[in-house]
């Protein structure tokens, strides 16, 4: 019997309410995992000041303290994926937000460089594959002509975990330094680690793997939502899950991953200058004290939040990816090289963050939808991977860089511009690599 008659059985189904149901059930719970992830992955731009302290970590070692994440990011997040793709996605979320609970927890007993360094690259090694696994996730729920608005929702966590994280950690550090004998930051790691714990468990609980496997679908929404998704994959040029791009070799293989993986180095030299540069930049301009360092952080994620969403929703509705990207990657550029020749000025200083913040959020969002729209089922996990670890190069050199060269000149200015001129590249990539007839979509719903 054919997907046809079993719909025609069970008669017609409401395509906006299935989805919307799905969405209420899924999306809550892994953007709350996606903030607590980034704000556990972040919350050494408002802890260094303590570390400084402390420790007498400069901004050559908090920058190699970001870039050794990185490294162990880049080494397991393909094979964690690869994994992934065996034993499910909701295993693999369950396991990867155990662990990076677990190490952030262990950060608070951090003692020199070295063992900064080894907490740091553990992290790296515990989060590894959590953000392109919970894309693989959305894939297997979302066709491509709504994935985005839920990959946009998604990213909300993003902006929300710079808001909450520059809220929640200046307000811990100030608020239980010296308690207990433990210095602030040591209660930072210590309270900020136990959250992913606890939704390791609610994960085990609450998410299936498929649509077929949801007890709160009736067996029509199943049946239609199988259907649409199926149907992305023949349009995309595969049989039922993939006959064209098969496994990491064939991914390798594929000139475009490497195309999104070199658009993905300039994504994530945006996004490291905007996640772990920004309470310096602020701090530069004259900011000292931890709790308003924390209050002036929260404003550009904020604002992102709101530009974010709606640059998502109309790249959605005209089903258009790369000048939405593109486009934004240019203002972020503009936004970059400006930073870099203010000076002093509170008020302008976190303007221009807030107008960096937003185009980063607002490309990342749409650039982050392009490949599950061309790859197919079978690779979608493993592509997904590839790219964001080529990416992962660029977010481990970057923050060092940007360290050493404000140890060397006493200014970040130097190395925003240099991040600027990645991004150019990565722009340049994006629009003349990747073409628009490469990315087929069809409105959700039609024809049928």
């Amino acid at each position: 019997m054919t997907r046809s008659d079993d719909r025609a059985e069970t008669g017609p189904v409401d395509r906006a309410k299935t989805y919307r149901a799905i969405a209420l059930r899924v999306m809550p719970l892994l953007v709350v995992c996606y903030i607590v992830s980034f704000i556990d992955r972040t919350n050494i731009g408002i802890a260094q000041e303590g570390l400084q302290r402390d420790l007498g970590f400069g901004p050559a070692v908090y920058g190699l303290g970001v870039t050794v994440f990185f490294v162990g990011f880049i080494l397991f997040e393909v094979p964690s994926n690869a994994l992934m793709a065996r034993i499910g996605a909701r295993r693999t979320l369950v396991r990867i937000m155990l662990s990076w609970g677990v190490v952030t927890v262990g950060t608070m007993f951090v003692q020199d460089e070295l063992t900064f360094y080894l907490a740091r690259f553990l992290l790296g090694v515990a989060e590894a594959g959590f953000f392109p696994g919970a894309l693989f996730y959305l894939s297997r729920w979302f066709p491509s002509a709504r994935r985005t608005r839920m990959t946009a929702i998604f990213f909300i966590g993003v902006p929300v975990s710079g808001v909450l994280g520059s809220l929640v950690s200046g307000g811990i550090m100030h608020v239980f330094g010296g308690v207990a004998g433990l210095a602030d930051w040591q209660w930072l790691f210590l309270i900020e680690g136990i959250p992913p714990i606890l939704l390791a468990l609610l994960v085990a609980f609450w998410l299936v793997d498929e649509p077929e496997q949801a007890r709160w679908l009736t067996p029509a929404q199943k049946a239609t939502v199988r259907a649409d998704l199926d149907d992305d994959q023949h349009r995309k040029g595969g049989e039922g899950g993939g006959a064209v791009h098969v496994g990491i070799r064939t991914a390798l293989r594929d000139p475009k991953v490497w195309i999104l993986g070199i658009c993905a180095c300039g994504a994530y030299t945006l996004a490291n200058a905007v996640s772990f540069w920004t309470p310096r930049i602020i701090a530069d301009a004259g900011v000292g004290d931890v709790l308003d360092l924390g209050l002036f952080s929260a404003i550009p994620p904020l604002i992102g939040i709101v530009v974010m969403l709606v640059v998502g929703r109309h790249s959605d509705r005209t089903l258009e990816r790369r000048w939405h990207a593109a486009g934004s990657w240019i203002v972020a550029v503009a936004a970059m090289l400006a930073l870099s020749f203010s000076h002093g000025s509170v008020v302008v200083v976190v303007l221009l963050l807030a107008v960096l913040a937003a185009a980063h959020y607002s490309g990342l969002t749409v650039f982050y939808s392009i490949p599950s729209i061309y790859l197919s089922d079978r690779a979608a996990a493993t592509g997904i991977a590839i790219v964001t670890s080529m990416g992962s190069f660029a977010a481990a050199a970057s923050p060092s860089l940007l360290g050493f060269i404000q140890a060397a000149t006493g200014s970040l200015a130097l190395g925003l511009q240099i991040s600027a001129g990645i991004v150019v590249l990565a722009i340049l990539v994006l629009l003349f690599g990747v073409k628009a007839g490469d990315l087929k979509e069809q409105p959700a719903g039609s024809g049928r």
